[in-house]
């Protein structure tokens, strides 16, 4: 299978593509801009760049290649992790963790392209 790299649009940057079950599922491309919110509000921006949070897969393949292009800092996951907390990736030092959705972490977003 020949798998061909997406189009960006301006700002924005490839992070590489999901394996599901092996098999390439999708590219995953960071957009341009951050926010520091609540993860509903983080949730929503990301909606209005046409995107979405990165779940914790992905944020593992942002972090492993696309590091440079964050802040040492939390970022929110789309990924819950209770009724009140969310996941959040540390751009810092790698660590996943699930944090009160009602605190202020950052936030980028991303679009999927299917493969």
């Amino acid at each position: 299978m020949e798998i061909t790299l997406p189009e960006l649009k301006e700002g924005e940057k490839y992070a590489g593509l999901i394996l599901v079950d092996g098999k390439p599922s999708h590219h995953v491309v960071l957009l341009d801009g951050d926010i520091k919110a609540t993860w509903g509000d983080a949730m929503a921006w990301a909606a209005e760049q046409s995107g979405d949070l990165p779940n914790r897969e992905e944020q593992a393949l942002l972090y492993a290649n696309l590091k440079s292009e964050f802040e040492p800092s939390w970022y929110w996951s789309n990924t819950q992790y209770s009724r009140g907390d969310a996941y959040g990736q540390d751009f810092d030092g790698g660590y996943q963790f699930g944090d009160a959705m009602s605190s202020y972490l950052r936030a980028r977003a991303v679009r999927r392209l299917p493969i």
